[in-house]
């Protein structure tokens, strides 16, 4: 490759080797024998077109040369470049990414899709596309947040009685509560019931994991009963407990958006 790529330093020399065929016959030996290629292995290692770096993304999306002095299909990668989003990414990596699954976004939606991107990059080594889907989902969700989870700590054990310190947001005002359960889930739902005021009764509770990997996010899917009206939500975390509590709190504000919207319904059909 170094001759194919250069003939301005080695001159026009020739071989008989078909460049297309480097990467199908690596992986095709490595899969025979046994032996894995190493990630960082030059041409042939899953690592050579990828891009993890936010400056490498932008030079990439701009100009694919400017770091990549072979083109991926020259020696038959036909993954193309990867943009491996981590911590390290920018907006420009995270749009990319985003618009190859067909999502577009506004200037404020993607500020909004990126803070939550890098609060989920410091958990996880390697963000996939699932996990951006659901970020890219809660940006998008049409209920309007009264309430955001700021932060929580929860305490269990099999010799220590489940409590949970929730800490919300609500506009301005910062609340804070905690309270005990049967369990975390439990105690943190009933410490969002005291702060919001509303008492929700858990009907369903569902939870799979949509990513893979020991930091794979879990999601969460509930619906809950508030007296005669149910409301369902899903949330995402690497942590389910966390989920659990977006999750309930979202049912919370989809029940105070849609009080919020009947008494106007009425109103324009009295």
């Amino acid at each position: 490759m170094a001759i194919h790529t250069r003939e301005d330093v080695y001159g026009p020399l020739w071989t008989n080797i078909r460049p297309e065929r480097l990467v199908p016959v690596s992986r095709l030996v490595s899969r025979l024998t046994g032996m894995p290629v190493q990630r960082n292995k030059s041409i042939v290692g899953i690592n050579a077109f990828a891009h993890s770096s936010g400056v490498h993304q932008d030079g990439v999306i701009k100009e694919r040369a400017t770091y990549e002095i072979i083109d991926p299909a020259t020696v038959g990668c036909h993954d193309g470049t990867d943009l491996v989003l981590s911590k390290l990414s920018g907006k420009n990596g995270l749009k990319q990414a985003l618009s190859r699954m067909g999502i577009t976004l506004d200037a404020g939606e993607l500020v909004k899709v990126y803070e939550r991107f890098v609060e989920l990059a410091d958990k996880k080594k390697v963000i996939y596309d699932d996990d951006l889907l659901l970020i890219a989902s809660e940006q998008l969700s049409d209920v309007a947040n009264v309430y955001t989870l700021e932060c929580m700590q929860v305490t269990a054990g099999s010799s220590t009685i489940p409590t949970a310190t929730v800490r919300l947001r609500k506009g301005d005002e910062i609340l804070q509560e905690a309270a005990c359960g049967d369990g975390p889930v439990d105690a943190a739902c009933k410490a969002i019931d005291r702060m919001t005021e509303v008492s929700g009764r858990l009907m369903d509770y569902s939870l799979q994991a949509v990513t893979v990997g020991k930091d794979a996010m879990g999601e969460v899917s509930l619906r809950v009963a508030f007296d005669e009206e149910t409301v369902s939500a899903k949330a995402a975390s690497t942590d389910i407990v966390e989920a659990s509590a977006k999750a309930y709190l979202s049912c919370v504000n989809r029940l105070l958006s849609n009080r919020e919207v009947s008494p106007k319904v009425a109103e324009h059909n009295p």
